[in-house]
């Protein structure tokens, strides 16, 4: 039986549901989501829940890490393989590393207690270290959050977008469940304007990829 963290929508969203990319606003502007916000309300108000029933339980979000990888001035695609654990997401494109938050997220290490405060940090790591090989170092960047009520699975969860940036190499480690490349924000676009199969919090990022990314696929200083 899986467990999964999900958070009351109202908690999340108190003012509005917003639709595709919502970018955290800066401090300066009043008007938006904010960042500190966000994460407050997500460890502050969430809970682990039986996925089936948070699967069926729209006034719950369960908060996914999506994370875009970015490494030199190239960006890492993957291509989900009929291997992977997620049968709806099967031979689709995708520039989102990432999944659902586990209590293995919340686990004390090493006998300290646990800080809830590092519970999106610590799903976001565990999901790119599952999934991807750095042979380098890499930052992560909270950037904004996807939402999709268009659909009953974009309906229950959200999406904490992350900018990760790499020094170094990155690969694919679970090669029997994804396929990936790097590629051009040029080559994205393309792919999508081709009608390639994207996921939809994908076509969704890569339809605003220049605002998302201004200068994040630069290499670090």
């Amino acid at each position: 039986m899986e467990f999964v963290y999900v958070v009351p929508r109202e908690e999340l969203f108190p003012e509005f549901y917003p639709h595709g990319l919502q970018p955290f606003r800066l401090e300066s502007d009043g008007e938006g989501l904010s960042r500190e916000g966000f994460e407050h309300a997500a460890i502050d108000r969430g809970f682990f829940v039986e996925r089936a029933y948070a699967e069926r339980s729209p006034h719950l979000q369960q908060i996914i890490p999506y994370g875009v990888v970015c490494c030199d001035d190239r960006v890492l695609l993957v291509k989900r393989l009929s291997k992977g654990g997620e049968s709806r997401l099967h031979d689709k494109l995708s520039i989102g590393i990432g999944g659902h938050i586990n209590p293995i997220d919340a686990a004390p290490e090493h006998g300290d207690e646990s800080s809830r405060s590092k519970l999106l940090e610590a799903a976001t790591i565990r999901e790119l270290e599952e999934e991807l090989t750095i042979d380098g170092t890499y930052t992560t960047q909270a950037v904004g959050v996807l939402n999709d009520d268009s659909n009953p699975v974009g309906a229950v969860h959200v999406g904490l977008v992350q900018v990760v940036r790499v020094r170094g190499t990155v690969e694919i480690r679970e090669k029997d469940h994804l396929e990936g490349e790097l590629v051009t924000l040029d080559e994205l676009r393309e792919r999508l304007e081709g009608g390639a199969n994207y996921e939809t919090w994908s076509k969704l990022l890569v339809e605003r990829i220049d605002e998302l990314l201004p200068h994040s696929v630069l290499p670090l200083a």
